[in-house]
């Protein structure tokens, strides 16, 4: 392999065979010709013996790669990594917390892959696009706004849907199940979720949610200062802003722009993927039965790439003055299923 050699260097392979010329054809001692080219006689003798071995192709440089890499990471896991980045769209964080391995070695099988940003691609079909990087803000700490939304999902028929059956298969099984309701909120500051799968989006449904979720972010010693909603009629019926108190203010998002409210919206995004959707589900009952599950390692383990891989319940741990290490065992559960 040749390489372009920068202006200043003291031999360029030219100046290389001159230096071979004048040992081998012209006899001059080493020493001698180490001082005519101002360079180190080892220089030298290097360049003598790779002319020796190699002819004129050894005068060129070569490369500095290592001929064997025992800590190179093996090719199985290399495969699993980009794997995990083609069928989940994982990013290097999550997918170094999956495989237990440092996030440096991750990007680096990915840059080698060539594999593209996920800003850069399409989610749903992996295609290359180009995409406006978006302006993320962050509030100061817990409960300076909290996020409020309802994501309305299509039950599962008993015997399986068509997103995994097929569509053909899945129609055969749907018998007017209709739509559950997931109520839920979000702490713009630490990401802490609590949500519900409820039967409907009704103000006194919207209402009774929200009093459970309050007291839920009490429990973990946030105190709710403002809350965003959508205008849908639930949050602006006086019945749920009756419930707020004049403790907490109300903030309603603008009709379009998703920048204000796009922490449930990714939220949503990732139950869908990684829990709704995840897998197949014999019927709406089974797939209710996991949704605690998923919430706790939402908020306990899985790291989140907005607030530097951390989980959720890493940035409450402060809010009374006080790290104390995180126990999964005494912590009271995030939600009790209401299906």
């Amino acid at each position: 392999m040749s390489y372009v050699t920068h202006a200043r260097a003291s031999l360029t392979p030219q100046g290389r065979l001159k230096l071979v010329g004048l040992v081998l054809d012209e006899k001059w001692k080493q020493a001698r010709v180490a001082e005519r080219f101002q360079v180190t006689r080892g220089t030298v003798s290097k360049w003598v013996s790779r002319y020796k071995a190699d002819g004129v192709a050894g005068l060129e440089d070569r490369s500095s790669k290592p001929h064997h890499s025992p800590n190179r990471t093996s090719e199985r896991a290399e495969r699993r990594i980009v794997a995990l980045r083609v069928n989940r769209r994982w990013g290097p964080h999550r997918i170094a917390h999956h495989l237990h391995l440092s996030q440096s070695t991750v990007s680096k099988v990915l840059a080698r892959y060539r594999a593209p940003l996920l800003g850069d691609i399409d989610l749903n079909t992996g295609v290359r696009i180009r995409k406006p990087k978006p302006v993320r803000y962050e509030h100061e700490k817990p409960g300076d706004l909290v996020h409020v939304d309802v994501k309305k999902l299509g039950r599962i028929p008993d015997g399986g849907g068509h997103r995994t059956l097929g569509r053909a298969h899945g129609v055969r099984n749907k018998s007017g199940t209709g739509y559950a309701y997931l109520h839920s909120s979000i702490d713009d500051h630490s990401r802490l979720a609590y949500s519900e799968i409820l039967d409907d989006e009704r103000k006194e449904t919207a209402t009774g949610f929200w009093k459970r979720a309050n007291a839920f972010y009490n429990s973990h010693g946030i105190t709710v200062s403002r809350v965003i909603t959508d205008n849908g009629s639930c949050y602006r019926s006086h019945l749920f802003n009756a419930a707020l108190g004049e403790s907490i203010a109300h903030k309603y998002t603008r009709p379009y722009p998703p920048q204000t409210n796009g922490k449930i919206e990714r939220f949503h995004r990732t139950l869908a993927s990684e829990w709704a959707y995840a897998k197949h589900y014999d019927s709406e009952t089974e797939r209710a039965a996991t949704y605690p599950a998923w919430l706790h390692e939402y908020n306990h383990h899985r790291p989140h790439t907005g607030i530097d891989g951390k989980s959720p319940i890493d940035r409450v741990h402060n809010v009374h003055g006080k790290n104390m290490p995180y126990s999964p065992r005494g912590r009271r559960p995030e939600f009790s299923p209401r299906v």
